[in-house]
């Protein structure tokens, strides 16, 4: 067990890995009607989270790549509704890390996973 898996509030990664681990902390705001029409999914590596809105932090692996995601789910809309989504995977290295996922519907599904600080 790490010491990142003892703090709370902190997801643990629950896949096997032995090496090193870091925090990433994932800021998801919503956009006003997102928080009726939308329900955000974390991914970490391929396996997704549920979350809520706002700041959530998960322990990631620091010695290797880190596929990170989120999307906002929705029930309502037409055929093939095409929902927002940001993606990137992060490289090796062991500071902390806080993203910041970005959504402008105006320009699309696709958003942004963006440092902050």
């Amino acid at each position: 067990m790490t010491e990142l898996s003892r703090v709370p509030n902190v997801i643990p990664y629950v896949d096997h890995h032995t090496g090193p681990r870091r925090l990433l902390t994932l800021e998801i705001p919503h956009l006003g009607h997102t928080v009726r029409s939308y329900a955000p999914i974390a991914s970490i590596d391929g396996r997704q989270y549920v979350v809520s809105w706002g700041s959530l932090s998960f322990e990631i692996p620091a010695d290797r790549n880190v596929h990170v995601s989120v999307h906002l789910h929705t029930n309502s809309g037409r055929d093939y509704t095409i929902t927002p989504f940001a993606s990137t995977v992060l490289s090796p290295h062991p500071a902390p890390l806080r993203l910041l996922a970005q959504f402008v519907p105006t320009q699309g599904p696709q958003g942004a996973l963006v440092p902050v600080g």
